[in-house]
């Protein structure tokens, strides 16, 4: 059975995805294609825009994981972390004897080797944090690689391979593939590594937050003595996994030798200026989309890491002013009515709660809507239930999806949207529980003014509940407007 553990096989020409339609896999078929490879792809649901984008790249993707999308006998098989072993198709990889491995082991192998590798971790603010650092480097002339888990506004594809000395990667702590259970990270050979933040999730598939650390230790450990870890070392759980660091540790957040300072926010054009402080002495002042307390923070660890490149403050001060922002990180859809709506990926609680927060910081005093799917596997489980309850404090109204219930999860295993909302009211909030969400778009079309924020939370595409939002909004605005006119 030829699990590829060290290397890749030679020759090597051609190269099947199996998963090929997530956001990182379909872009690093990009990549692949690219560099010359023949790429081919299977994946459980092929729709667009990853179909159409590997479309136009001219490589071919089947639909459904079944054995004869192996007839071709490609030299090498990837295999993606959401395949299981029972698999028509990943039981065929192995009954053909052909040679297989995981993404982030043919990642590492491929564009990892020559390059200088930035990993940016963390429980949260990852892709964005990824995102502004690739940016700030492709700006200021660096070209780097880069794979984000993230869609930036200015760039068409999530990841590229870059002619640059740097490649910066999202470090995702969620587990290889069935094969291979240890945390993407360790595959991506850091050089440079930002950690954000350290708390428990992905709770189908560790058990609390000390399991957590210690994937994490696993990532610190495995740097090189000349490398960096960029940490936030006002949370005990990142000084923890840091203690026995073999390199350098840049400290920042509040009262660390790194700090920031928010200097104001422009409500019309929804910016934010700051400060970036090292030893207590400005050495920088910057200007970003990125609202917020947990942005500041993320944008101070993307700018010491940056200065420790030897890239000059202003220049990246510039650069920074460039950066749009990134799809699904609070994210405009659309005004109809003076009605701003936007989307976010917030689903942890902690997530939750500095969105919602950052959202009030960019919006002032105008009245903020959310709108919570639980759908993510740490969401569906009731290990965060009194924790949601105090996440939309922020919020003046407050709608929780009521989700069909995870079956793979016995009735006291599984969250309550019901009991979140009841907690949310009895902390003073208004709060409701709808089921459909026709009922959500309905409720919110009928009672949103003009002006208010509507901000969806949502991990996945939440039954098109955006596009009807709006469209639900237009319509009932246009047609006061021909009542007036």
């Amino acid at each position: 059975m030829p699990l590829i553990t060290t290397g890749l096989p030679s020759p090597l020409r051609s190269i099947h995805i199996m998963g090929i339609c997530g956001t990182a896999m379909g872009a690093v078929a990009g990549m692949l294609k690219d560099a010359g490879y023949e790429v081919s792809g299977s994946d459980g649901a092929v729709y667009p825009p990853m179909s159409d984008y590997l479309a136009g790249l001219g490589i071919p993707v089947m639909s459904g994981y079944v054995a004869k999308n192996l007839d071709h006998k490609p030299d090498l098989v990837v295999v993606g972390n959401a395949i299981r072993a029972v698999y028509e198709e990943a039981e065929a990889v192995v009954a053909q004897d052909l040679n297989y491995c995981s993404f982030p082991h043919l990642l590492g192998e491929l564009f990892l080797n020559d390059q200088k590798s930035v990993v940016v971790a963390g429980t949260h603010g990852k892709t964005t944090t990824t995102a502004v650092t690739a940016w700030l480097l492709d700006q200021v002339g660096m070209a780097p690689g880069y794979l984000i888990g993230g869609v930036v506004r200015g760039w068409e594809r999530t990841a590229r391979a870059g002619d640059g000395v740097y490649f910066v990667i999202e470090g995702d702590e969620y587990d290889t593939a069935f094969f291979d259970k240890q945390p993407k990270f360790l595959h991506y050979r850091a050089n440079v590594t930002i950690l954000t933040s350290v708390e428990f999730d992905h709770a189908d598939i560790y058990r609390d937050l000390a399991h957590v650390q210690e994937s994490f230790k696993r990532l610190i450990a495995g740097m090189p003595a000349d490398g960096r870890v960029i940490a936030r070392w006002d949370h005990a759980t990142v000084r923890e996994v840091c203690q026995n660091a073999p390199c350098a540790i840049v400290k920042y957040g509040p009262g660390q030798d790194w700090d920031g300072r928010i200097d104001g926010v422009d409500h019309d054009r929804g910016v934010m200026k700051f400060s970036v402080l090292n030893d207590g002495v400005v050495v920088g002042r910057f200007e970003s989309v990125l609202v917020g307390e947990h942005n500041l923070y993320n944008q101070v660890a993307v700018i010491a890491a940056l200065l420790g490149e030897g890239i000059s403050a202003d220049a990246l001060a510039t650069a920074l002013k460039t950066f749009e922002g990134v799809k699904r990180r609070q994210e405009v859809l659309g005004e109809p009515g003076g009605v701003t709506v936007l989307d976010d990926f917030a689903h942890h609680p902690t997530a939750v709660k500095v969105t919602t927060a950052a959202l009030r910081l960019r919006f002032g005093g105008r009245r903020l809507w959310v709108v919570f799917e639980p759908r993510s596997n740490t969401s569906r489980r009731k290990v965060f239930q009194k924790e949601y309850g105090e996440a939309f404090d922020d919020a003046d109204q407050i709608i929780i999806a009521d989700t069909a219930p995870d079956t793979r999860l016995s009735p006291d295993e599984r969250f309550s949207p019901g009991q979140l909302a009841a907690d949310l009211r009895a902390r003073g909030l208004e709060a409701t529980c709808l089921a459909e969400v026709d009922d959500i778009v309905a409720t919110l079309a009928a009672n949103v003014n003009e002006a208010d924020v509507v901000a969806v939370y949502s991990n996945g595409g939440f039954g098109g509940l955006h596009k009807k939002l709006l469209k639900a909004l237009e319509d009932r605005f246009a047609a006061r407007r021909r009542r007036e006119g």
